[in-house]
């Protein structure tokens, strides 16, 4: 950002002299200065780019320390992005490589304030500066305090949203997809600072009641997958940030929920689930199951079905899996539901408990204790007798420092299998740990 904004006199002023580069401000990978500076779970920064590509090839190990990583999530590095910001505004043009081809004309901000512009403009189609609106955000090239600028320019998030509540009228569904891909590159972005995500969820909640109907047709009938994860994933900005009414509004639309279900399902003949779609699904439902009156008809139209399809395929997110059904037997619905596919549902509980973190951990013990011991299901217990490995996960749960809650609840249930599944009862022998229930 600095070179762009060095005027000529100050390129004047330092030309010839040689400025020498801080080693901590040049990529460990392609030794440039680095623009969008990102940390990995080793501790190492690095230009987003060039990471990027470095993952993107199969790589599964730290270039600088080539220690495995556990996580390849990429953290900004703000503190680090503001000194070379900083530093650039009084260095050599030289010292920060060539200047950027923006430079001679329209730098990235004004070039996306005028596409801004062109989406508001009355009667005109608002697709095409919506489509490089998005390419824009995506482009790990432009400078991330350009791309926080739009995000924080006055009436930004406004006019992307009216022009997707709008989209149920007016511009029809192309528009309305558009939208939704420039507000979710906004609301989702690592680059974008958290109170910039907060004024899109804002914006959306000015008019609840129309921001959901748009999303949920987005989801019915998007034209590609792609858009219908983002639209899922407004739906989880909105929940996380907006006020309580805002997220109740959210989870009394039926259409929306219905379309939340279906977004996790199958995505083809082959049966086969997209991961993208699973995690952005089930979190929407998970956020939304947490409000007590939705969760009857989150039953109804499929919830607990889908979830345990989830756990089945281990298409990844069990912990959300996990909580959904967590928050199913929070009624008679629910718990119905699982107790009829007991069979195939628990058996799913029980194998994905030690997967999901201690929060799905938790989220499976509640599933079981409230099947299998508060309401005694008859169906429901012989099938979690039946599991292989049963006894032996909650035996490691109670000894993984879980909440006391779920350690009663544990224990509880360890008394059904001790009655019920007495060939289950030999001990557990690894590397780490021996275990003898009883």
């Amino acid at each position: 950002m600095g070179r762009r904004d060095m005027g000529g006199r100050l390129a004047a002023e330092y030309q010839g002299l040689e400025v020498k580069v801080p080693n901590l401000f040049r990529c460990p990978i392609s030794l440039d200065v680095m623009r969008s500076p990102v940390s990995l779970c080793t501790g190492v920064t690095y230009e987003r780019a060039s990471i990027q590509r470095w993952i993107d090839s199969g790589n599964t190990t730290c270039p600088a320390t080539m220690l495995p990583l556990p996580s390849t999530d990429l953290v900004p590095n703000l503190t680090l992005r503001r000194l070379i910001a900083l530093w650039a505004s009084t260095a050599a043009p030289s010292a920060i490589g060539p200047p950027a081809p923006s430079a001679v004309g329209p730098t990235p901000a004004a070039a996306a304030a005028e596409l801004l512009r062109r989406v508001a403009a009355p009667g005109a189609d608002p697709c095409p500066a919506l489509r490089k609106l998005a390419a824009f955000l995506s482009d790990d090239d432009v400078d991330e305090f350009d791309k926080n600028a739009l995000a924080r320019a006055s009436g930004a998030a406004e006019t992307l949203a009216s022009v997707l509540r709008r989209g149920e009228k007016e511009a029809g569904l192309e528009a309305a997809e558009a939208a939704v891909r420039v507000l979710a590159a906004i609301a989702t972005s690592d680059c974008i600072e958290e109170e910039n995500k907060k004024r899109v969820a804002a914006a959306l909640a000015t008019d609840a009641a129309s921001t959901v109907a748009s999303l949920a047709r987005v989801l019915r009938s998007g034209s590609a997958l792609e858009a219908q994860v983002d639209a899922a994933r407004l739906v989880q900005s909105l929940l996380r940030n907006a006020a309580p009414g805002v997220s109740a509004t959210v989870a009394e639309s039926e259409e929306l929920v219905a379309e939340l279900i279906r977004l996790i399902g199958p995505v083809n003949e082959k049966g086969s689930l997209d991961k993208h779609a699973v995690a952005a699904g089930l979190s929407c439902l998970a956020a939304i199951a947490a409000t007590r009156r939705s969760r009857s008809e989150m039953v109804r139209l499929g919830a607990v079905p889908a979830a345990v399809r989830i756990l089945i395929a281990d298409a990844g997110s069990p912990s959300q899996a996990l909580r959904v059904l967590e928050a199913a037997v929070g009624c008679a619905e629910g718990r119905a539901a699982i107790c009829e596919s007991a069979e195939s549902a628990i058996p799913a509980v029980v194998s994905k408990m030690m997967k999901g973190g201690m929060d799905g951990a938790e989220a499976a013990v509640s599933v079981l204790w409230a099947v299998c011991h508060r309401y005694r299901d008859r169906r429901t217990v012989d099938a979690a007798a039946a599991c292989e490995g049963g006894l032996t996960r909650l035996l490691l749960l109670m000894q993984s420092g879980c909440s006391t809650a779920a350690r009663q609840m544990a224990s509880e249930l360890l008394k059904i299998f001790k009655v019920n599944a007495k060939s289950c009862l030999a001990g557990y022998d690894s590397k780490a740990t021996h275990i003898m229930p009883f």
